[in-house]
């Protein structure tokens, strides 16, 4: 009875040992890079999707008009 719970345990610690490989498949998307934008209503306005430069000059103004801390609490003076 031993032999048989000793033997029970050790193949079920070897069990975990059998993981198959993850690799990806044939299928693979890559993702476009990130000015080519999305086409659905939550792009932001007067942004065009596709256009680098509008893209940049988009993220340019994010930066300094509401991610600048010190915009922020020079305003508010």
């Amino acid at each position: 009875m031993m032999r048989l719970l000793a033997l029970t345990i050790a193949v079920a610690g070897l069990s975990a040992c059998g993981d198959k490989p993850q690799t990806l498949g044939s299928g693979v998307k890559t993702d476009g890079a990130a000015y080519q934008g999305v086409q659905n209503q939550f792009a932001a306005p007067g942004w065009k999707a596709g256009d680098k430069t509008s893209w940049e000059q988009s993220l340019k103004a994010r930066a300094q008009n509401s991610q600048n801390e010190y915009n922020k609490i020079g305003s508010s003076k």
